[in-house]
């Protein structure tokens, strides 16, 4: 149990993907405009990640292992998160209209997120047990939504706020972004990780 709250507050706050890691930049920069579209896409990546987990993890365990396959890792990857986002995009439609339609467009867009490819190859790298992928995943996409949902504030914030024309979009959107990872890295001797 001390082993999946390590992994959990790991992955979350010290390993996080967004600002430790670097991984699924591209939605981190262009959905957190709103923190209403920020959650969308977090609650998004939070079901594909950890659904993702598990998938990847057996496919890894049960078929590239078993046949000597593992240097197909990644490809096989790729396939198995584009399927998965796929099936899931038509089970929802089908099943819960509401839930699909809640996840709107964030649900495709996860497919060319590199934190869901990401995940998976880092719980094959350390070679975790299903229950450890599956915590791990979880939580690093929760840490992937926490990211998201704090820039959100801080970008709103600097839409109300005067700044100089030299940092305006793109320039002071990185500046922030480099501040909330900063603000990140003290978790790493909080939890002494």
């Amino acid at each position: 149990m001390k082993e999946l709250i390590l992994i959990a507050i790991s992955a979350i706050f010290v390993e996080n993907f967004v600002l430790s890691k670097f991984l699924g930049i591209c939605p981190f920069l262009g959905v957190s405009k709103k923190t209403s579209t920020a959650l969308g896409m977090g609650g998004a990546v939070v079901f594909v990640i950890t659904l993702s987990s598990a998938v990847t993890w057996a496919a890894n365990k049960y078929l590239l292992e078993s046949y000597g396959l593992t240097y197909l890792q990644t490809i096989v990857f790729i396939l198995v998160i584009a399927a998965l986002v796929q099936f899931v995009e038509t089970v929802l439609k089908k099943v819960l209209p509401t839930l699909y339609s809640a996840l709107g467009i964030y649900l495709p867009l996860i497919t060319t997120n590199c934190a869901v490819l990401g995940s998976a190859l880092l719980i094959q790298e350390r070679q975790y047990t299903l229950l450890n992928a599956v915590v791990f995943g979880f939580a690093s996409a929760v840490g992937f939504t926490l990211a998201m949902v704090l820039f959100s504030g801080v970008r709103e914030r600097i839409e109300t706020s005067e700044i100089p024309i030299a940092f305006q979009g793109l320039p002071i959107t990185l500046i922030a972004a480099a501040l909330v990872s900063v603000a990140f890295v003290g978790f790493q001797g909080l939890f002494g990780l």
